[in-house]
């Protein structure tokens, strides 16, 4: 039985995508590399986050969740990530419209254009459990991909 993990996403498979591994024996991150080159233009007013595709997806238990998270040098590079924290619920995985491919979006703070190269380390993942009410009976089934439980 799997528990948590993470696996190459649909239409990566032949690009040469490192799956993660913590670089110490207590990190509690896993770190991302990204998955092709990109450039993330200096941020203005307006600008949209720079999505940058890591080729990979993740699978946890129905009590997790994980995280997407900047490095703690990300900032005094330029990086910071447009929401903060990333938050991806179990079933982003494999539902049936999404394969539960994730990017990493941010912005740059610089004041240059940051050149990231395929293989850099863009974020890190933490993998967490959470906790429930007693009064919750949630009930809704995802169906799509990023930004798809936005309710109206």
């Amino acid at each position: 039985m799997k528990n948590r993990g993470f696996e190459i996403a649909k239409g990566w498979e032949d690009k040469d995508i490192h799956l993660p591994k913590r670089s110490t024996k207590f990190a509690a991150g896993y770190d991302i590399e990204a998955a092709e080159d990109m450039v993330i233009p200096v941020y203005t007013p307006g600008i949209k986050p720079t999505l940058i595709p890591t080729g990979l997806k993740a699978y946890c238990n129905e009590d997790e969740f994980y995280m997407l998270l900047n490095r703690s040098s990300g900032p005094k590079k330029g990086f910071l990530m447009a929401n903060s924290i990333g938050i991806i619920d179990h079933d982003y995985y494999g539902n049936e419209s999404n394969d539960g491919h994730f990017y990493f979006q941010y912005f740059n703070c610089s004041d240059h254009e940051i050149e990231v190269k395929k293989g850099d380390i863009i974020g890190q993942v933490i993998f967490q459990k959470y906790l429930i009410t007693d009064d919750d009976h949630a009930e809704g089934v995802r169906t799509g991909g990023f930004g798809s439980t936005d309710h109206k």
